[in-house]
């Protein structure tokens, strides 16, 4: 049956980490040393990601052979969707990451999201993302929804994601990625 997800990498942070690579083989957070490497399409999705430091980015990066790339070729779009205001659009081009968006140490804020991951594992064609996040923030006391897609321009096999803070650790987290078949 079409449309079944199976359970290939999980990692659940128990202690503080500087990033958290999920996918990426031996280079991954979790024992499962697992790396995308089949045409499927994967979903990644994770929640109660916090951070050590107050009021900081989440990064997001592909991996290529288990490192995260830093390049300057990631492109992001997102209709960002507040609670406090109207909705709105922003993008970026030839990033070095994926700026997911503030969030800090306040009793929940936290960040939690659903990704699609498409031809992570053609070495000829570039890696792409639908993604949907939300993020809480304490002060002020606001939810932001975001939906939109990202890629990274450059024509190579990526095999996992690695997510980190713009400063200091992640001090908990769940991530888990599943194949769709």
């Amino acid at each position: 049956m079409a449309g079944q997800l199976v359970q290939v990498d999980h990692f659940t942070v128990s202690s503080a980490v500087a990033s958290v690579i999920i996918g990426g083989g031996s280079s991954g957070s979790s024992s499962t040393n697992f790396a995308i490497n089949t045409d499927d399409v994967y979903m990644l999705a994770y929640n109660n990601v916090a951070p050590a430091n107050d009021n900081i980015s989440l990064y997001a990066y592909i991996t290529k052979s288990g490192t995260k790339q830093t390049d300057s070729n990631y492109d992001i779009a997102v209709k960002n969707m507040p609670v406090y205001t109207s909705f709105s659009n922003s993008g970026s081009v030839n990033e070095a990451k994926l700026n997911l968006g503030n969030f800090g140490t306040g009793t929940s804020e936290t960040h939690q999201g659903i990704y699609y991951l498409y031809n992570f594992n053609s070495a000829s064609e570039y890696s792409f993302i639908t993604l949907e996040y939300l993020k809480m923030m304490a002060d002020p006391n606001n939810l932001y929804g975001n939906m939109g897609g990202a890629v990274h321009t450059v024509a190579s096999a990526s095999d996992g994601m690695c997510f980190a803070g713009a400063s200091g650790n992640l001090t908990s987290g769940t991530f888990t990625l599943y194949r769709v078949v």
